[in-house]
């Protein structure tokens, strides 16, 4: 499979044929891709003295579908060539000299992602993806690296609200073992993010042998493997060009437990109940909590 075309490629190759206007637009994009990614095409065409038409019409005339695969395309190849120290210089740059700016810097980050977050996951996808938790025989969750905390904790709250999960965290040889677990009415959950490297490509080769649903979260993956998967869920991680950040996809995490809970109140409740129960065994002392009644009364 050849790999995909990059956003210079793209620019290169038609720059000139596009419309002056338009050419001027990429050119901005070319040079302010950070901005790109965290700005609506109004607001980007403020900054780029034009309007947000042209914005769009330029996106398409580079060859993308719309602003969003631009975006994509962008986070990307900002990932890929930026190291994690060159993310941590990036990032010490735009906090300065001073060390308190830190959590300005990082809530306005977090800010952004969440927002992206609210924009790019439709309610058909949510939907969705509850549904696919819910009705599944069992649940694997997949994420390496950082992403493993993730799917760890993932597990174990699925597993509190009386659904079988296992997290899927090692790499090489040892993943083996898990994924030959795999069977028909299965649901793999993946957090994936930059490449597709050798473990999620047998992991995706795996599951569709076994016909299981696929759903992966990723902000650079998505256009890539979207035959390969049954749902993306787009969630970026803080700002491409930055040091790593989790809350949008935590956030996301979340908000598919409460969905997942509010559809199986009950066998949520009870679940956790019973959870109460072998801790107060366990303890030699009441651990239970208060836990309101179903149905809003």
């Amino acid at each position: 499979m050849d790999p995909p075309a990059t956003f210079n490629d793209r620019l290169n190759a038609c720059a000139d044929r596009i419309r002056p206007a338009e050419r001027r637009v990429a050119r901005f994009f070319q040079e302010n891709r950070e901005e790109v990614l965290i700005a609506s095409a109004c607001a980007l065409a403020r900054q780029a003295g034009t309007s947000d038409a042209t914005v769009v019409r330029t996106a398409k005339a580079l060859g993308f579908s719309g602003m969003e695969e631009l975006r994509r395309t962008l986070a990307r190849e900002l990932r890929e060539n930026l190291s994690p120290a060159g993310r941590m210089v990036k990032t010490l740059s735009q906090v300065g000299d001073d060390p308190g700016s830190a959590l300005d810097v990082t809530l306005d980050i977090h800010r952004t992602s969440l927002e992206g977050l609210r924009r790019d996951i439709t309610p058909e996808h949510f939907q969705s993806a509850v549904g696919s938790i819910t009705g599944a025989r069992r649940v694997f969750i997949f994420g390496i690296g950082p992403s493993a905390a993730m799917a760890d904790y993932f597990k174990v709250q699925l597993g509190r609200f009386g659904i079988d999960a296992l997290s899927l965290t090692q790499t090489g040889l040892l993943l083996a073992d898990d994924v030959r677990k795999f069977a028909q009415g299965d649901l793999l959950m993946i957090f994936a993010y930059n490449r597709v490297y050798q473990e999620l490509n047998v992991l995706l080769d795996q599951a569709d042998l076994q016909g299981l649903t696929r759903i992966l979260f990723s902000d650079t993956l998505g256009p890539g493997l979207r035959d390969r998967v049954d749902l993306v869920l787009r969630v970026a991680r803080g700002r491409a060009d930055l040091l790593s950040m989790h809350t949008a996809t935590l956030a996301l995490v979340e908000a598919l437990l409460v969905g997942v809970a509010a559809k199986r109140p009950e066998e949520t409740i009870a679940s956790l109940e019973s959870l109460n129960r072998v801790r107060t065994a366990l303890a030699g002392k009441a651990m239970d909590l208060p836990t309101p009644p179903t149905g809003g009364k």
